[in-house]
C-alpha cells in the first residue's frame, strides 16, 4: 500500500518589512486626516471620529510585532493605506507566480528532487489574483512539471485542505508527487484604515511537497498518519469582494469588500472546535495528547493559540511545542501554519509525532498529524 511522505518544505519571504510602531504612525496620520476632513459631520453627530491606535495594543491583543509585505510604501502612505503593486502584462509571470516559484524550488532542493520528479501543482491559498487561466497551472508551466494542477481556496485552512488532496493523490496512485503552494498577499485584502484588524496580516508564501514513501529515503520527512477536514458556516469571517461586484455599483468601495470580521466571536466558537478537532484526530488514530511532540497551529493569535494548546494538552504549552512565529510575520493565512513546520521541523528525531493545523473563516479547520520518519 502506498503511503504519503511530506518530503520538503519551502519558504518565500518578502523582504520588506513593517513593524507595529511604522503601521501605527501611518495608520495615526491617516486619522488625524481623517477627522480633519470630516470635522464637520464629526460636530454635527453623522459621523464618529476615530481613534488612533498604538503598538501596545496591537501586541497585546494578537502577539504580533512585524510583518513580511510585497510593498510597504503604499501602506505607510496616509494617503493611500494599502499596498502598491503594477499589473502586469499576461506576457509576464504574475506575483503569485513568482513567490510560488521561490517556494517550491526551495521545497524540491531541501527534498532532493526537481521539477521532474512531480506529477501534480495545487495552489492553495485565501485569495487568488485571477479567476483564470489557474494560477497553479502557470506555476506549473513556470517550473517545467508535466501532469495536472488546480486552484484550491478554503481561507485560512487551504494549506491543510490542500495537504489532504495532495496526500490523496499521492496514495491513490493519481501522482508520484505533488506540490502544495500557499501564495499568499494578505496585504491585499487587508482594510489598513481599520482600527481592529488593521495590523493583523502579512505575505509570505509556502509549499509543502508530498511523495510516495518508496521514493523518499529513510530518515528523511515526515510520514502523513491522517488528516481530517471540518467545515461550518459562519459569517464571523467574511470577504465578499468577487466578479458580481460591478452588477450593484452601490457595494463598490464598501468594507465587506475587503477583510471582516467579529473578532471576540470568532475567538470564542472557534477555540474550542480547534482543540475538539485536534483530540479527535488523535484519538481516531490511537494516540493521545501526550504523545505530541509539537503542535504547528495556525498563526492568526497568540493568546488563541495559547488557548487552543491547553485545551488539547490540558496544560499550558511551552514555546518549545507550540512554536510561534507571527510575532516575526504576522497572520498569513494558510501559510502560517506551514511556516511554523518548516521553522520548526530539524530538531525533531526519528518517532517524533507533530500536528499541522490550521482553522479560520468558513469556519474551516484542517488537521494533519504527522511522524518524523
Amino acid at each position: 500500500m502506498i503511503k504519503a511522505v511530506i518530503s520538503g518544505t519551502g519558504l518565500y519571504t518578502p523582504p520588506a518589512t513593517i513593524d507595529n510602531d511604522e503601521l501605527v504612525q501611518a495608520f495615526n496620520a491617516y486619522v488625524e486626516l481623517y477627522n480633519e476632513r470630516h470635522r464637520n459631520e464629526i460636530e454635527r453627530g453623522e459621523l464618529v471620529a476615530m481613534e488612533p491606535s498604538a503598538s501596545s495594543f496591537i501586541e497585546k491583543a494578537s502577539g504580533i510585532k512585524r510583518r513580511h509585505v510585497i510593498d510597504r510604501e503604499g501602506i505607510l502612505d496616509p494617503e493611500r493605506m494599502c499596498p502598491h503593486i503594477p499589473d502586469r502584462s499576461n506576457d509576464q509571470p504574475s506575483v503569485q507566480c513568482d513567490m510560488a516559484v521561490a517556494a517550491c524550488n526551495d521545497a524540491l532542493t531541501r527534498a532532493g528532487k526537481t521539477a521532474a520528479d512531480v506529477d501534480a501543482v495545487i495552489v492553495a491559498c485565501s485569495n487568488l489574483q485571477r479567476a483564470y487561466p489557474a494560477v497553479s497551472i502557470e506555476v506549473q508551466a513556470a517550473l517545467g512539471i508535466d501532469g495536472f494542477a488546480y486552484d484550491m481556496n478554503v481561507a485560512c485552512s487551504s494549506a491543510t485542505f490542500g495537504l489532504q488532496a495532495a496526500v490523496n493523490a499521492v496514495e491513490n496512485g493519481t501522482a508520484r508527487a505533488v506540490l502544495v503552494v500557499s501564495p499568499e498577499i494578505c496585504s491585499g485584502h487587508l482594510n489598513f484604515t481599520d482600527r481592529d484588524s488593521h495590523f493583523i496580516f502579512g505575505d509570505a508564501c509556502t509549499a509543502i511537497l508530498v511523495e510516495r514513501d518508496s521514493d523518499v529515503a529513510d530518515g528523511q520527512g515526515f510520514d502523513v498518519l491522517g488528516t481530517r477536514l471540518i467545515t461550518r458556516f459562519s459569517n464571523n469571517i467574511r470577504n465578499n469582494f468577487g466578479f458580481l461586484n460591478r452588477a450593484d455599483e452601490e457595494g463598490v468601495g464598501k468594507p465587506d469588500k475587503l477583510f471582516i470580521q467579529q473578532g471576540r466571536k470568532v475567538f470564542k466558537e472557534v477555540s474550542p472546535l480547534v482543540a475538539e478537532t485536534i483530540q479527535g484526530h488523535l484519538a481516531s488514530l490511537s494516540l493521545t495528547p501526550d504523545s505530541l511532540r509539537r503542535m504547528w497551529l495556525h498563526q492568526a493569535n497568540l493568546n488563541m493559540n495559547q488557548l487552543i494548546a491547553r485545551r488539547v494538552l490540558g496544560r499550558d504549552a511551552t514555546e518549545d511545542e507550540a512554536p510561534v512565529i507571527l510575532d516575526e510575520y504576522a497572520n498569513t493565512s494558510s501559510a502560517g501554519s506551514i511556516i511554523a513546520f518548516h521553522k520548526h521541523q530539524d530538531d525533531l528525531v526519528s518517532g517524533d509525532l507533530g500536528v499541522i493545523c490550521s482553522f479560520g473563516a468558513g469556519y474551516s479547520i484542517g488537521s494533519v498529524v504527522v511522524r518524523r520518519r
